[in-house]
C-alpha cells in the first residue's frame, strides 16, 4: 500500500508493461521506490490477444508491487495516439481555444466526437503560436482503461508515451547547450523526441523491434515467436564486412538480416529532421540518445553512430532521480533507458513537466466532475437541513404566527395561479406555432440539402473517365428485404415523365397502408414512405468496374448528405442499420464493349437524413 504522497505510474507498451512506485524527495525531485516489468507478445498477427495479455500483465504487476486500490497515472504507446504540432496566428487567450478546436477537426483523422483529445500551447514566437494536439480513439482508450480498472486500480491522468518521454528528457537533459535527438525504439513503433533549446518536437514512426523480428521470421521461414527468441538470444546489428568476418556464419547472417531491416530508420530520421528544421525552425541534432527495449541489441549504438555521423549514448532518465533501497539496483541499471515514460508520469505529479496532456476517458472525466460537485452538495444539504431545523423551532415557538403566514402564502399562491393559467395557454399556442415553423424549416433544409448533394456529387463523384447523366430520388430503399423478390426500392419519378405535359409534376406519391386500423390500433403493415436514397445513373470507361466503387466510396466518406446507414423496419420497430460496401447497390457497372465509348452504371446511394413524404 502506498502512502498519500506516493505516485503510481504505469507504462502500457506494445511488448512491455512496466509499473513503478515513486515519491517526491525533500529537495523537490523524485525517488524511485519500487519497479517491476512484464513482457507480452508483440506478434502483429496476434493483435486480438493483446488486450487480454495487457490485462494479465497489469494485474501481475499490481500484485507484485502490492498497489491494489491505488490511483495510477498511465502512458499509452505512440502507435495508439495521433500527435500533431500545429502553428497558429498570435491570438488572445479567449480566442485560441476556438481556433484549436477548429484545427483539431481539420487535423485529427477521425470524427472529433469519436476521439478523446487534448492540446497544449507551446513556446510562442513573434507573430505566431504553436500547439501540440494529441488524440486517441475513444473506444481504444476505453479498452485500455478497462484493463486498468480490472486490476483494482483507479485512473489518475492518462498521458501519451511520446509526451512522457519528452518530459523525462527535458527534466534530465534540459541544460544541454546543443540540439539533441532521443530515439526510443519500441516493439511496434519508435518515438523521435527533438530538443532544441525551448523547442520540443516528437514524431512516432512505424519501425520497431517487431519489424526486425518479422524480417528474421521471413528470412528463415520460422514463426514470429521463434524469430523473437533468436533475436533476443543471438541477435546483433552487423556493421561492415570486417565485423561480420569475425563472427560465425549463422551469427553473421542473422546480424546482416537485422541490419538490412534497420536501414529504414536512419532514412526516416533524416526525413523527420528536415521537417523539424523547415517547418518548425529547429536545428539539426548534434547528439543522439538511445532508449527503449529495441536499443538492447548489441552494436546498435555503433550502427546509428555510423549512419547518422553523430555521437550516440544511452538515455538515462534516472540522471536526476534517486533510487530507493527497495529497488533491485542491478536490474534498474540494465533497464534504466526503458524507464523514461514512468519518470515522465512521475514528473507530472510534481508539476515539473513542460508538456501536460491528459487523455482521460469520458467516464473518468464524469467521475471527476461528480467528485467536484459532491462537497457543494453536502454543504447545500447541510444548509437545507439547518434551515429546516430553524423553521421547525420557529414553528414550535410561534405556531399562531405560522398559521397566519400560511394563509397569506395560500392567497399569494391563488393569485399566482390566476396569472399562470393565461400564460400556460399562451405557451401551448407558442408550441403549436413552433411546430409549424419547424415544418417550414424542414422543407427549406430539404431544398438546401439537394443543392449540397449535387455539389458533393460534383466534387467527390467526379472522374475523367466517369460522367453522371441522371439522378432520381427513391423511397423505402433497403438492399435486404424480407420477402423474396420484393423490390429493394421504389423510384419517386413517374415512368412516363418524358411524356408529361409542361407544368405537371414528375413525381408519383406512393400509396401506403393507413397508420391506424379500423379499430384505431397501430397498423403493423404501415410503412412511412420517405426519400432515403438517390439513384444515380451514368457512363464510365476503363478496364475495371472498380472505378465506380472507388468513386462511390470517396463520395460517402466525404459527404454529409450521403452515407452508409438506412432505417430498417421490423414490425412496429425501426432500427438504424449500417450498410457494408457491397450493400450499397450497384445495379449495373459493366465493362464497355469494344465499339462503345463507355459502359452504363447505376448506383443507389443512401441519404444520411431521409425526407418523410407527407
Amino acid at each position: 500500500m502506498a502512502d498519500s504522497r506516493s505516485i503510481v505510474a504505469l507504462n502500457i507498451g506494445s511488448q512491455r508493461v512496466t509499473m513503478a512506485l515513486l515519491a517526491p524527495s525533500s529537495n523537490g525531485g523524485l525517488i524511485l521506490k519500487k519497479y517491476e516489468s512484464s513482457t507480452i507478445l508483440a506478434d502483429p498477427a496476434a493483435e486480438m490477444t493483446r488486450l487480454p495479455q495487457i490485462r494479465i500483465a497489469v494485474a501481475e504487476l499490481v500484485s507484485k508491487l502490492g498497489l491494489a486500490k491505488e490511483k495510477v497515472s498511465y502512458a499509452i504507446s505512440g502507435q495508439s495516439v495521433f500527435t500533431r504540432f500545429v502553428k497558429l496566428p498570435s491570438l488572445d487567450s479567449d480566442d485560441i481555444e476556438q481556433l484549436v478546436a477548429f484545427e483539431a477537426q481539420q487535423h485529427v483523422p477521425f470524427p472529433i466526437n469519436e476521439v478523446v483529445w487534448d492540446w497544449q500551447l507551446l513556446n510562442s514566437e513573434a507573430g505566431q503560436q504553436e500547439v501540440v494536439l494529441v488524440a486517441i480513439k475513444a473506444d481504444a482508450l476505453d479498452d485500455l482503461n478497462d484493463c486498468v480498472k480490472d486490476a483494482d486500480l483507479s485512473t489518475g491522468l492518462v498521458d501519451a508515451s511520446p509526451m512522457a518521454l519528452a518530459n523525462a528528457f527535458l527534466y534530465n537533459y534540459g541544460d544541454l547547450q546543443e540540439p539533441a535527438l532521443m530515439i526510443d525504439i519500441g516493439a511496434r513503433t519508435s518515438n523521435l523526441v527533438y530538443l532544441d533549446g525551448n523547442k520540443v518536437f516528437t514524431r512516432t514512426i512505424a519501425i520497431g523491434g517487431a519489424t526486425l523480428t518479422s524480417a528474421i521470421a521471413k528470412e528463415y521461414n520460422v514463426p514470429f515467436i521463434e524469430a523473437e527468441s533468436q533475436k533476443c538470444t543471438n541477435g546483433l546489428v552487423a556493421l561492415d564486412t570486417r565485423h561480420t568476418s569475425q563472427l560465425d556464419d549463422l551469427t553473421a547472417a542473422l546480424g546482416s538480416c537485422i541490419r538490412t531491416a534497420l536501414n529504414r530508420m536512419p532514412a526516416e530520421i533524416a526525413r523527420t529532421t528536415n521537417f523539424f528544421r523547415s517547418q518548425h525552425d529547429g536545428a539539426a541534432p548534434k547528439r543522439i540518445f538511445l532508449a527503449g527495449g529495441g536499443s538492447n541489441l548489441p552494436m546498435i549504438s555503433d550502427f546509428f553512430q555510423e549512419k547518422l555521423r553523430l555521437p550516440v549514448e544511452f538515455f538515462n532518465p534516472l540522471k536526476r532521480v534517486s533510487v530507493g533501497q527497495g529497488v533491485d539496483v542491478d536490474k534498474v541499471s540494465v533497464e534504466a533507458h526503458q524507464l523514461g515514460e514512468l519518470i515522465g508520469l512521475g514528473l507530472r505529479q510534481l508539476d515539473a513537466a513542460r508538456l501536460n496532456i491528459d487523455l482521460v476517458p469520458e467516464t473518468v472525466e464524469n467521475e471527476r466532475k461528480d467528485a467536484q460537485k459532491r462537497p457543494k452538495l453536502i454543504i447545500a444539504s447541510g444548509v437545507i437541513m439547518a434551515a429546516c431545523a430553524a423553521f421547525c423551532v420557529s414553528g414550535i415557538l410561534g405556531k399562531s404566527k405560522a398559521v397566519k403566514d400560511a394563509r397569506k402564502q395560500e392567497k399569494v399562491a391563488t393569485d399566482l395561479t390566476n396569472i399562470a393559467n393565461p400564460i400556460t395557454a399562451e405557451l401551448k399556442d407558442a408550441d403549436k406555432i413552433a411546430g409549424i415553423v419547424n415544418q417550414y424549416q424542414d422543407v427549406v433544409d430539404s431544398r438546401v440539402m439537394w443543392l449540397k448533394g449535387l455539389g458533393d456529387i460534383k466534387k467527390h463523384f467526379s472522374h475523367e473517365e466517369l460522367w453522371v447523366i441522371d439522378m432520381e430520388p427513391v423511397i423505402n430503399f433497403d438492399p435486404k428485404v424480407d420477402e423474396e423478390g420484393a423490390p429493394k426500392y421504389k423510384s419517386l419519378v413517374a415512368e412516363d415523365v418524358k411524356k408529361a405535359a409542361y407544368g405537371t409534376t414528375a413525381l408519383t406519391m406512393p400509396k401506403s397502408e393507413p397508420k391506424l386500423t379500423s379499430k384505431g390500433r397501430p397498423n403493423p403493415d404501415y410503412v412511412a414512405s420517405s426519400v432515403n436514397a438517390v439513384k444515380v445513373t451514368g457512363f464510365w470507361r476503363g478496364s475495371s468496374n472498380s472505378l465506380v466503387r472507388t468513386q462511390l466510396k470517396k463520395l460517402v466518406d466525404n459527404s454529409d448528405i450521403f452515407g452508409k446507414e438506412i432505417s430498417r423496419k421490423s414490425g412496429n420497430k425501426t432500427t438504424t442499420v449500417k450498410l457494408s460496401d457491397p450493400e450499397i447497390v450497384i445495379e449495373n457497372a459493366t465493362t464497355a464493349a469494344d465499339d462503345k465509348l463507355g459502359a452504363p452504371f447505376t448506383v443507389i446511394i443512401p441519404l444520411n437524413n431521409p425526407i418523410l413524404l407527407k
